[in-house]
């Protein structure tokens, strides 16, 4: 399997369209890593950013079965070119007063934000490459998650 690529897929917003993109990758054995939705640039049309692993073979059959669906404006593969993909991603975590010093420090170490403050927790917001939120997330084990929430990665050409 080859690295993770991404398929910028312009639909008709109509009920059922996310059901038949995802129906079609259920019946041809493809998994989806993430998939993100939302309107696009183009009144009454959404734009899908499909997050897949497989060869390039593969990668170019779900791209073309893709097309033939009804209601799929285009599909542009990112892999043929630069891109920038990322992924927002909430932390609530269980920390003491004591403790908000340090977890503040892999806050600014990872550029990302605390937007909420209770008693006993704190929420943390991070945006990046999935990458990036592993590690994050790796690092903030110590201080107890109690809830992680995460988008699935969308991406752009540049």
């Amino acid at each position: 399997m080859s690295d993770r690529q991404y398929l910028n897929v312009l639909v008709r917003d109509r009920p059922g369209v996310l059901q038949r993109v995802s129906g079609l990758f259920s019946r041809r054995g493809y998994n989806i890593d993430s998939v993100t939705v939302g309107t696009s640039e183009r009144e009454g049309h959404s734009r899908l950013v499909v997050a897949v692993r497989g060869s390039e073979r593969e990668f170019g059959q779900i791209a073309s079965q893709l097309r033939k669906l009804i209601d799929v404006v285009s599909v542009l593969p990112l892999g043929d070119q630069p891109a920038v993909a990322r992924e927002l991603m909430l932390v609530r975590l269980s920390v003491q007063p004591d403790s908000r010093a340090a977890v503040r420090g892999l806050v600014e170490t990872f550029r990302c934000a605390v937007v909420d403050v209770g008693p006993e927790t704190m929420m943390i917001q991070a945006v990046g490459d999935r990458e990036k939120n592993d590690a994050l997330l790796t690092l903030l084990q110590a201080y107890g998650i109690l809830e992680v929430a995460r988008t699935g990665e969308t991406a752009m050409s540049r």
